[in-house]
């Protein structure tokens, strides 16, 4: 068992734990979470022996074998293969004594070394070590090259799977996701799930985390404390913890409590209202996970664009690449008004490269670029944060682009992106990747865009933050397009996908899971070692294909018609609210107030008719939807 007992940890003059105290025992896997800078990598340090604590104890057992990934890799001329196994002391060690023993001529000595060697599976190490690397990304022929030829981010790939192959009795893992792409986070996070020692895991990605831990760490003004469950069990109880003491909750549960009145009335008129119950529970989770970052520092939303071309964005048989070598080929898409759409694909397959087109930092090679007038693009690239410039603070940042507002305006806009007092007169040299990425954004919202471009918005981002631009994302009434590993934000705010693989960028028919499946398949293609559950499931589904897709065609315009009516309903109760608030105003009703009272009025009933009507057409999805039936009936029906 890990135990802090008082643990008081710092770094320079900042005091990042203070009087802490935690027990993991062996065999969990946690996932510590808790805003960036809060001291979650000094934990990790402390843990390997690299920091010292100010105050109080840290005990990790005797003997335990500690891994982590290592932040540097040198130009090796070892295979890759090779380089992962090194991960592997015990196996190392033994085979180091094996041929000393052999060297010698020591039978005995030989024989207790393959003795070993059989226990510990160590013949196996080889072929372990090559499904390591095929989980992350890397085709056979790939696994004899020399360390040296691979890039900085597949090189990043090599040091994780040399963490895994470990045999440690304590796996630390900071940021393992940030190199990976969709594919080989989703393998890594079922590797995970089922390792057998003590892993510590820190993590931005709720999806993830909600995928491979048992337990969740939350670090906290200097403190620890554990709960039991993955990131989404997690975030129940928190939200229970601050119901207590959260305003909003009340409101929360207020709504909740119209939702479930009105399922009520509609029970009373169907015979089958087994989808109305699950949507009430679901919607009833979403407000308590809501309610879990009421105390969220992020407070921001996109204004509505002031135009909406359509089309915004065109491009018509298109060839991208560089240096006239082509990347992607007749490539024709059109941006329109309310289109939220989310590129998947493999690494290097050209998704960065499209949104540099769309955003025009990239000209094709051949083929037209035609934009809508009154275009207006807000664009997030990693090269966006190494355009902040270094010696000037955020309000400068902010304030050389809108000289004429005033200082105060300014700082309160900031401030809902946490940037306060202080911070926001940091140079941007001393801030963090985190706050970078924050600022950019802030930026981003500031110049009112009507078609947002975002490559990995979430990269730098803690969950908090990642929270707040969801939720903001999914108010945004422009339009987007997202590139992006994170299943949560792909999920919460793309309402259509386009596949970028093999030269080309077309519509994909399916959701995220379809996209794995089909990935999976392209990975055994190229030569991968394939995941025997992965496998079983495939065959499963193969053998239904054909009722499956008639389900899945059936089903995906209905889901699309929720999320739209939803969302419809949703802005028809806040315009209700607003009005309402209006019409309680005393000073409307003097004099000259009748005309607008008059005017409100029927604006509200024109609201009213309409949350109405989609709240009437949700409900005939919801039971169109059930008629369907599951998957899994679909699948099994003769």
């Amino acid at each position: 068992m890990i135990h802090l007992e008082g643990v008081t940890l710092a770094r320079g003059s900042r005091v990042l734990l203070e009087a802490a105290d935690l027990r993991v025992h062996a065999g969990w896997r946690a996932g510590l979470i808790g805003a960036n800078g809060s001291g979650k990598s000094s934990l990790f340090a402390a843990l390997r022996g690299e920091l010292g604590t100010e105050a109080g104890e840290l005990r990790v057992p005797t003997g335990w074998l500690v891994a982590s990934v290592l932040q540097e890799t040198p130009a090796l001329p070892q295979p890759a293969l090779d380089y992962v196994l090194d991960g592997d002391q015990r196996l190392r060690l033994l085979e180091q004594r094996l041929a000393e023993a052999e060297s010698a001529g020591d039978g005995d000595g030989i024989g207790e070394c393959h003795a070993a060697l059989s226990a510990m599976d160590g013949y196996s190490a080889r072929a372990r070590a090559a499904e390591l690397l095929a989980g992350l990304g890397f085709r056979n022929e790939e696994m004899e090259r020399p360390v040296a030829s691979f890039s900085g981010g597949w090189r990043m790939r090599l040091n994780l799977a040399r963490a895994l192959i470990a045999r440690a009795d304590l796996l630390l893992l900071d940021e393992p996701t940030n190199h990976l792409d969709l594919e080989a986070i989703v393998w890594l996070e079922r590797w995970l799930a089922t390792y057998p020692g003590t892993l510590l895991v820190i993590s931005h990605d709720r999806e993830f985390l909600d995928g491979c831990v048992s337990h969740i760490v939350h670090l906290q003004c200097g403190s620890l404390v554990a709960y039991t469950g993955n990131y989404s069990a997690f975030e129940r109880q928190r939200a229970e913890q601050l119901a207590v003491q959260q305003a909003s909750h009340a409101r929360q549960q207020r709504e909740i409590a119209r939702i479930d009145a009105f399922v009520r009335r509609f029970r009373a008129k169907a015979t089958k209202a087994r989808q109305v119950q699950s949507r009430l529970k679901a919607l009833d989770r979403l407000q308590r996970v809501a309610a879990a970052h009421v105390d969220s520092p992020f407070d921001f939303s996109f204004p509505a664009p002031e135009r909406a071309p359509n089309p915004l964005l065109g491009l018509t048989d298109v060839v991208l690449g560089y240096s006239d070598q082509p990347l992607l080929q007749a490539l024709t898409l059109q941006l329109r008004p309310g289109q939220r759409l989310g590129l998947l694909g493999p690494n290097g397959a050209g998704k960065s490269t499209l949104m540099r087109a769309l955003a025009g930092d990239l000209k094709p090679l051949s083929g037209r670029r035609t934009e809508g007038y009154g275009l207006e693009i807000g664009y997030f690239a990693q090269h966006q944060l190494e355009q902040l410039e270094p010696a000037a603070t955020p309000l400068a940042h902010l304030s050389r682009r809108e000289p004429a507002t005033r200082e105060q305006d300014l700082r309160d806009f900031l401030g809902r992106f946490d940037f306060d007092g202080t911070l926001s007169e940091t140079p941007v040299s001393r801030l963090s990747g985190g706050e970078r990425a924050r600022l950019v954004l802030a930026l981003i919202v500031r110049q009112r865009p009507n078609l947002l471009l975002l490559d990995e918005p979430t990269n730098h981002l803690d969950l908090e933050m990642r929270h707040a631009l969801a939720t903001a994302l999914a108010g945004f009434e422009g339009s987007l397009v997202v590139v992006s590993h994170d299943r949560a934000l792909l999920d919460s705010v793309c309402e259509e996908f386009w596949l970028v693989a093999d030269g080309q960028a077309q519509p994909f028919d399916g959701d995220l899971v379809d996209y794995l499946d089909w990935a999976s398949s392209r990975m055994r293609t190229l030569g991968s070692q394939p995941d025997p559950a992965r496998e079983g499931r495939r065959r499963t589904r193969e053998e239904a294909e054909e009722r499956r897709q008639t389900w899945l065609r059936q089903r995906r315009p209905l889901l699309r018609e929720s999320s739209r009516l939803e969302q419809e309903i949703e802005r028809s109760r806040q315009a209700l609210v607003e009005i309402d608030i209006r019409l309680a105003d005393p000073t409307l009703y003097q004099q000259g107030g009748a005309t607008a009272m008059a005017e409100l009025a029927q604006t509200r009933a024109g609201h009213a008719e309409r949350l109405a009507a989609a709240e009437e057409r949700w409900l005939e999805v919801q039971l169109a939807l059930e008629s369907l039936g599951d998957l899994e009936t679909a699948q099994t029906a003769p």
